[in-house]
């Protein structure tokens, strides 16, 4: 059974501006990079548990590819994607909206 993956808005956000860098830095690169956020997002719906938990209740999926992951709480009836962050963003950043 898959649940289903809802972004929050400043997820949303983080994601259009990755692809936005990415694409400035070579056509097309910003799809791929959008290729790969739905990708790890349909592994999340359907093995939520599949990746570890690292801070309180909140999971993170390492996206392939590009050196981003997907932070993210499994609910009762959904998934919650809080963030979506560089890797070398310091924690407190995604840490801050899991409150």
């Amino acid at each position: 059974m898959s649940l289903e993956v809802y972004f929050r808005p400043e997820a949303e956000r983080d994601i259009e501006d990755a692809a936005a860098w990415y694409e400035k830095q070579q056509e097309g690169l910003g799809s791929k990079f959008l290729d790969e956020i739905s990708s790890t997002s349909d592994m999340i719906s359907k093995n939520p548990d599949l990746y570890p938990v690292i801070y309180r209740r909140t999971r993170r999926a390492i996206i392939q590819r590009f050196p981003f992951a997907i932070y993210y709480r499994v609910e009762k009836t959904a998934i919650v994607v809080i963030a979506v962050m560089h890797g070398s963003r310091h924690p407190r950043r995604w840490q801050k909206r899991t409150r």
